[in-house]
């Protein structure tokens, strides 16, 4: 069984001013809020259960556009998370909410579309489901040291995962979707916060790579 968590906090300040007065996840994107894309993604994958993470100043306008889900035909709850303390706080904020299910974990302001996504996405799912462990998905960039990189063998396993690297080991960067077994609340708790005071989302998964129980999927165009 999957459950979608989608971070949709933060305050935008590279989006300033148009954020000031609005959260960047309603912002239009064409004909559509921005957090559309990644709830679409979660209903594309048949996933029910929903969860966003949103800032305290937020939840009202969030229930204003989806309610409990149920016009959706989904389950939609909120969690509040006071501070940006990292990517990897959803997670714990969310453990009554995940219980013992895997997790589809995403960043409301990526925006994912294309080739063949949701039949990539659904083997990870399905994999997950099956035998634990955790998936991130690789994008091909000309500019790897700008991003979170993945390095990998010829059977999708991580080798590593470096953030911003002077020398990039490949040139796919790592997108904000992530699949996880129910162990990664458990290592969230147990993250180190980072040099910047963060709960950072790559340590959740060097200790998925460190158990040997992470992959890769590759994005197309």
């Amino acid at each position: 069984f999957v459950k979608a968590v989608i971070l949709a906090g933060g305050s935008g300040t590279r989006l300033y001013p148009v954020t000031i007065a609005i959260n960047k996840h309603f912002l239009p994107i064409y004909n559509k809020p921005m957090i559309y894309y990644p709830l679409s993604l979660v209903m594309l994958l048949k996933i029910k259960d929903v969860m966003f993470v949103v800032n305290p100043s937020d939840l009202e306008m969030f229930k204003n556009l989806f309610g409990d889900g149920s016009k959706l035909g989904m389950n939609i709850q909120y969690t509040i998370q006071h501070k940006p303390n990292g990517l990897a706080e959803g997670l714990i904020l969310a453990e009554d909410f995940i219980g013992n299910d895997n997790i589809l974990y995403m960043l409301g302001d990526n925006v994912f579309f294309g080739h063949d996504l949701v039949k990539i996405m659904n083997q990870a799912k399905e994999d997950i489901e099956k035998n634990g462990g955790a998936y991130v998905f690789g994008y091909s960039v000309k500019d790897p040291e700008r991003f979170g990189v993945v390095e990998f063998d010829e059977n999708q396993n991580v080798i590593s995962i470096e953030e911003k690297p002077k020398k990039p080991k490949s040139h796919y960067a790592v997108v904000g979707m992530y699949f996880y077994d129910s162990n990664a609340v458990e290592i969230a708790k147990n993250v180190k916060p980072s040099e910047r005071g963060e709960l950072e989302i790559t340590s959740v998964n060097e200790e998925y790579l460190k158990q040997k129980k992470l992959k890769v999927k590759l994005l197309g165009r």
